[in-house]
């Protein structure tokens, strides 16, 4: 099934009313990673839901990854996740062992985040499709959304990007297999560990990267914040063989989708390939986050979180919402 194009998203959305009540903390108008409801002054829920087709052969790791994916938003707000229900669209005539052990790799990997996984819901469908709607708990007055990026921040993302163009080449057979395990590792890593680091050092604004890519997410903070993301693209992180996948045309719909998204907000320097450029609006699956924190802290954040790197920082608002050297 085709998820609908960021765009087309967007202005359904927008046609929306909005929620009239005081305890919304964070709605669905500053297209955050989870919605954010107070229940008192000393706690609120944060409530997520993610499901997709596959995007590994193993049943076991697409559980995994697709529960991973669905509990780094509730990571991306500050919060720690509690719960877990399940979202199954299997054939009714299929392979039972199958769905089986997607099933057990999700739920290892929400039982190892400390999630418990109560039930959930199954439709008959013939294309397969899987994921989870998360509840978790954070401090309403320590969320940390996309809208909080400051002037003079860091950016630091801590996940290397390429997962749509491997995804893809895995599908025609064209990654190796060193390739496909670091995309599998990539998105088999939470962001539970990151996210108590960056708490801790008190950072401005986050987001989850993930089907809009780091171009359309970045885009959806800038927007929130206010401000202007610069970024090198010199120094955003990749995973391996991604440009090589990329300009043998191993893209998904993504791509453009994710362009006409930002539209033009966007301005990359000449000296930025088509393949860089590509690889930065990848749809990504279970990515990395983005972080927009303080310079004094930014370097002990990069320290305490493997893989994590420096990709730019933030301005005051200019004419683009993000800037790509």
């Amino acid at each position: 099934m085709a998820k609908l194009a960021p765009s087309d998203l967007a202005q359904v959305l927008s046609k929306l009313p909005p929620q009239a009540s005081d305890n919304v903390i964070v709605g669905f108008d500053t297209s955050d990673d989870a919605g954010v409801l107070r229940l008192n002054d000393s706690t609120a829920l944060v409530q997520t839901v993610d499901f997709f087709t596959p995007v590994a052969d193993d049943p076991f790791v697409y559980g995994q990854v697709a529960a991973i994916n669905s509990l780094n938003d509730v990571f991306a707000m500050g919060g720690t996740p509690l719960s877990a229900l399940s979202i199954v669209c299997y054939p009714q005539k299929g392979d039972w062992n199958i769905l089986g052990e997607i099933l057990r790799g999700g739920q290892l990997a929400m039982n190892a985040e400390n999630v418990v996984v109560l039930g959930g819901h199954s439709v008959d469908d013939q294309e397969m499709k899987f994921g989870y709607a998360v509840t978790g708990v954070v401090d309403p007055n320590k969320v940390i959304t996309n809208g909080g990026a400051q002037p003079g921040d860091v950016l630091v993302l801590t996940k290397p990007i390429g997962t749509g163009a491997i995804n893809t080449a895995v599908k025609n057979g064209k990654a190796s297999r060193g390739t496909e395990a670091a995309a599998i590792k990539a998105m088999t890593s939470s962001a539970g560990h990151a996210s108590k680091v960056m708490q801790r050092l008190g950072a401005n604004a986050c987001t989850d990267i993930t089907g809009f890519g780091l171009m359309g997410h970045a885009f959806e903070m800038a927007k929130a914040s206010g401000v202007t993301l610069n970024i090198d693209s010199k120094a955003v992180p990749l995973l391996p063989d991604v440009i090589e996948l990329i300009q043998m045309g191993m893209l998904t719909r993504g791509d453009k989708n994710n362009r006409v998204y930002v539209g033009e907000t966007v301005r990359m320097n000449e000296s930025v390939s088509p393949a860089m450029q590509s690889a930065l609006f990848d749809p990504q699956t279970a990515g990395g986050l983005l972080i927009s924190i303080a310079e004094r802290a930014a370097a002990e954040l990069v320290g305490e979180i493997s893989g994590a790197c420096v990709i730019g920082g933030v301005v005051s608002k200019d004419e683009y919402l993000i800037e790509v050297s």
